[in-house]
């Protein structure tokens, strides 16, 4: 039996005796020795732990081995905790300089109420100079200290390896296994789906070619108007349907998670900040909200690694003093939740499932402690709506908070920050006498003259005041009314993002929004199944989702606006790189060292920096790295904040003061912070549009970053969708807004993000896709006219068929009937929801899409803003009441008159077909059946005009009959497709007898 091949080493080609747990780069003992010398003892790759190799299972197989026999590692309980070590090269592998984080414990800030407004604030030394500077005269001298320690590491190592430390088998297995894998898709399901996408191209591009070359010029304006809206069909079609080329499915294993952490209070899991954002609290019930914070506090994570920011950037005191009752329900709750593995963690939605609340459960305390907590839950409601009802008319004095001072939120466009520490550490603890999660309120400064950018404004504010005061690696952002539904999401989340084989270059971790309250039919498409289930899917085997906006865990150094820890190495450019063939060169190769250090050059020329491994740099680019007026201008005027940005795995200083900490949170929400730096550029969530998520997804894309689509079986969220026609319509009308504003904005795709080449072009399509969707509204209008006007004009806009265009327009039909079929195949959605994605396309393209358009343009041509509309949540006892509320809105009068238009065009098409006889019943046929397919995707609107009591509000029909009767008359006035042959017969008989 042959002896298995030895790895070669990666640097010089020799046997190598150590390797890289993540990634299994190799090197040999005198490339490890320089690498121990030059003071990086970790990975030049992607920065994990040396492990050496086992030469009796060969390549790839890595065992532990202890430093001395002096030197002991404890076995860590629950799981691997300790870092495997090679010898002495890695003992000393964490100094003074590192970034290490630690979680402070925050005392004196936990249960005190400050609410206060004051100046930026810097941490300085005792001669006063800033801390931070100092680290960076400091950084030199550590240097010369790395070189002697390495040399003595080095003298150990030539020390004989020492035993393996002693493990259970099972469980070293179970740390060391990934902690995620990617589920392709079958082959049976996908190859047949692509191989039609292609069919269906080619038989596209004869359809059109049939069509131009074919034209009706009894007809030619039709016909000219149904090939323009063809060809834009068309494109619209190749944009959404080539970024779901690659689809797959992920599959996560938490208990692998657990035993490579732990799962107790010295858990190596990180720390994961939750941001729940809330404007109006009348339009967004504190009810609400206050279920998705208890469920936030309840989640199944570490206590001391979970921190809930609560923005209220309405400054209503109504959110303040409900978040103060919900604080002290949360003692009550969090125990109950987590003695009982109560699912979902939120009370409202939990209390009123319809299933069997007794399934597995053992406890005989259960019943009994269940019932007091449902009626300590309604206690609860009713002192809700007790502040609900209060706050429905202000005092003429402003509002009086409990200790007879003014509320400093009085007026909402100018008052002071105000942050409240409600829980945490040094707070109350839950009636069992454990800790509970840390609660923040924050309501950010705001005063007249300032922009303040709205919701993305406050998330920047949330991520500002978190790195001050916790300063966790990781950010989960939630909307009011998104609880968590499953309490392990964070664990789903954390198999991503701290695995080392793909979290390395992950921004964010994105799940689907799953909908609560929605009618059996999903009448107006609010489930958005084609997109979450098939659309994500399929960007998942690209480069990542699209950012939808919540139900997010980003990693807080992507939102910084550093690039991935591996970027691509530039191109190497040469004077005669384009006769390489005639006159070959010797390539020189570079190292991995160089490499890495080129493709940082890249991010060095602006204010924006990647500092994993400062150790990379010469003198020259470390000194530009770390210089103030790089810092300052990038992350604005906050010393303790820019020392949080130098943390990449999380926590604050322990020596940090919370007062101290307190006023310098208090600086950095104030209105003027963000002027003359990079926050809603760079940095933090984008400014310019209304819809910032997707903004903020695509600038991380180009800079190189990948993101995961997470679906676990149990969703991870859920939340309220607005069920009523009207408040759904203003609902798509903002999203294509937001389209729109960055199809006219710098950060367009069609044209930003070239530079580095780091954005995939199927990636790029998916980001042209979600901003062009909205002018297919022009010839969507266009297009759903037509048949009514084929009607009641008589002409047609397709000629009569030969044989040869009967083949291209069946094949057509076949290949869209084809592509649906395979694509439900594959996906698992039902027909159902792909035929109401199909209708609402119609009803907002025709509707919501058309008004974005024209708003879009507006403001830009005159700089009309548009106010952002709060979408009001649901707060009916009675199911589905909200589906039949019925509310005016000018969105309603083009689907409206379309409908009205084609109706009468029905009706006028068989008066004719009556009186002309039996010859005009075949190309009825053809018009009839493009009218009905108009008004069958308009079928759910007319529902929801009608009703409850299935009646249409006068005021629309009025303005809809008036609409479409003065575009009758006029057309028949006219009439502009009549032939000229025709025009020159008809002209010749002037009275009824001729």
């Amino acid at each position: 039996m042959t002896e298995p091949p030895v790895q070669p080493c990666a640097a010089c080609g020799d046997d190598a005796n150590a390797a890289c747990r993540a990634c299994s780069y190799a090197l040999c003992r005198a490339c490890l020795d320089e690498d121990v010398a030059e003071g990086r003892t970790t990975c030049a790759r992607c920065g994990g732990e040396y492990a050496a190799l086992d030469p009796a299972h060969g390549k790839g197989n890595a065992v532990e081995v202890e430093e001395e026999e002096d030197q002991h590692v404890p076995e860590a309980s629950g799981g691997l905790r300790e870092r495997v070590t090679i010898g002495n090269h890695l003992s000393d592998r964490q100094d003074e300089g590192s970034h290490a984080r630690t979680i402070s414990s925050m005392s004196g800030v936990g249960h005190v109420r400050t609410i206060s407004s004051v100046s930026g604030s810097e941490l300085n030394d005792e001669s006063g100079r800033p801390i931070w500077k100092n680290r960076v005269e400091s950084w030199k001298e550590k240097k010369n200290e790395k070189k002697v320690s390495a040399k003595k590491a080095a003298a150990k190592a030539q020390a004989p390896p020492v035993e393996e430390q002693i493990m259970d088998e099972k469980d070293l297995t179970d740390a060391y296994e990934p902690l995620s894998r990617i589920i392709p898709i079958s082959k049976n399901k996908l190859t047949p789906y692509r191989a039609v996408i292609i069919m269906r191209l080619i038989v596209l591009g004869l359809f059109f070619h049939y069509r131009i070359t074919n034209p009706v010029y009894s007809a030619f304006g039709l016909w000219m108007t149904s090939v323009i809206c063809e060809i834009w069909f068309g494109f619209s079609w190749i944009l959404d349907q080539f970024p779901k080329w690659c689809p797959i499915n992920r599959e996560t294993y938490v208990d692998r998670l657990i035993a490579r952490y732990g799962d107790k209070e010295d858990s190596g899991l990180a720390a994961v900040d939750f941001f729940v954002s809330t404007v109006d609290p009348l339009k967004e019930p504190p009810l609400i909200t206050a279920n998705t914070v208890l469920s936030i506090l309840a989640v199944d994570y570490p206590v001391e690694k979970i921190s809930c920011y609560v923005s209220d950037d309405g400054s209503a005191m109504l959110t303040f003093e409900s978040l103060a009752e919900t604080a002290e329900f949360a003692r009550k709750w969090v125990p109950f939740c987590k003695k009982y593995s109560i699912e979902p963690r939120a009370p409202e939605f939990y209390f009123s499932q319809r299933i069997d609340y007794l399934k597995d459960k053992i406890h005989p305390s259960f019943v009994k402690e269940r019932r007091a907590m449902k009626r300590d839950y309604e206690e609860y409601k009713v002192r809700i709506n007790a502040l609900v009802a209060k706050a429905q008319k202000t005092p003429e004095e402003g509002w009086i908070m409990q200790d007879g001072t003014p509320w400093p939120g009085n007026n909402t466009r100018d008052h002071p920050g105000m942050i409240q520490v409600f829980l945490g550490e040094t707070g109350a603890r839950d009636f069992d006498g454990n800790e509970l999660p840390r609660l923040v309120y924050v309501s950010r400064e705001k005063r007249p003259g300032y922009q303040h950018h709205k919701k993305a404004g406050a998330m920047n504010a949330l991520v500002r005041v978190s790195a001050v005061l916790t300063n966790a690696p990781y950010i989960l952002n939630l909307d009011c009314d998104h609880y968590v539904n499953n309490s392990k999401a964070v664990r789903e989340a954390m198999c991503f993002m701290m695995d080392p084989s793909v979290g390395r270059d992950i921004c964010y971790v994105q799940f689907p929004q799953r909908f609560d309250g929605i009618d059996r039919s999903d009448r107006y498409a609010n489930r958005n199944v084609v997109f979450f289930d098939v659309n994500m899917k399929g960007l998942d085997g690209l480069q990542g989702p699209v950012y939808v906006g919540t139900g997010c865990c980003f990693y807080r150094q992507a939102l910084y606006g550093y690039g991935p820890p591996s970027l691509p190495a530039l191109p190497k450019s040469s004077v005669c790189s384009w006769c390489c063939c005639c006159c070959p060169k010797k390539r020189v190769e570079k190292s991995e060292k160089e490499m890495h250090r080129d493709s940082r050059r890249e991010d060095l020329e602006s204010a924006i920096f990647n500092l994993r491994e400062i150790d990379n740099y010469d003198e020259y680019e470390r000194s530009m790295l770390i210089s103030q007026m790089s810092f300052e201008k990038s992350f604005g005027l906050s010393s303790v904040f820019i020392e949080s940005t130098l943390m990449e795995n999380g926590g604050v200083p322990e020596s940090a003061n919370p007062s101290t900490l307190i006023k310098e949170a208090i600086h950095v929400i104030s209105c003027g912070y963000e002027e003359k730096t990079e926050w809603g550029k760079e940095i933090g969530w984008i400014y310019g549009s209304v819809t910032e998520d997707i903004l903020t997804g695509f600038k991380m894309h180009c800079r190189g970053w990948r993101s995961i689509y997470c679906m676990p079986v149990r969703p991870a969220f859920k939340g309220s969708a607005p069920i009523n026609l009207s408040d759904r319509l203003h609902q798509v009308l903002r999203w294509a807004l937001g389209s729109v504003e960055i199809f006219l904005s710098r950060h367009c795709p069609l044209w930003y993000g070239y530079g580095g080449g780091r954005l995939k072009w199927l990636q790029r399509l998916s980001y042209i896709n979600t901003i062009v969707y909205p002018f297919t509204s022009l010839p969507l209008v266009a297009y759903c006219c037509l048949p009514a006007i084929c009607l009641l004009t008589g002409k047609f806009i397709i000629p009569t068929l030969s044989n040869a265009a009967t083949i291209w327009f069946l094949g057509l039909f076949i290949s869209i009937i084809l592509t649906s079929v395979l694509e439900l195949r594959w996906s698992g959605i039902g027909i159902e929801d792909w035929w109401r994605n199909e209708q609402f396309w119609v009803i907002g393209g025709v509707s919501a899409h058309l008004f974005a358009v024209f708003q879009g343009i507006l403001k830009m041509i005159a700089g009309l803003d548009t106010n952002f509309t709060v979408t009001a949540k649901a707060t009916d006892d009675v199911e589905f009441g909200e589906l039949y509320v019925f509310k005016w809105t000018t969105v309603l009068i083009p689907p409206t008159s379309i409908l009205v238009l084609n109706l009468v065009g029905v009706v006028a098409g068989f008066s004719d077909a009556l009186n002309s006889g039996y010859e005009s019943w075949g190309p009825l046929f053809g018009k009839v059946f493009f009218a009905m397919w108009v008004i069958m995707h308009l079928y759910p609107f007319l529902k929801g005009l009608m009703g409850r009591q299935n009646r249409t509000p006068t005021i629309v029909i009025l303005w809809s009959v008036l609409l479409a009767s003065v575009f009758s008359l006029l057309w028949v006035k006219i009439d502009p497709f009549i032939g000229s042959s025709e025009t020159a017969n008809t002209s010749t008989c002037s009275n009824f007898d001729c």
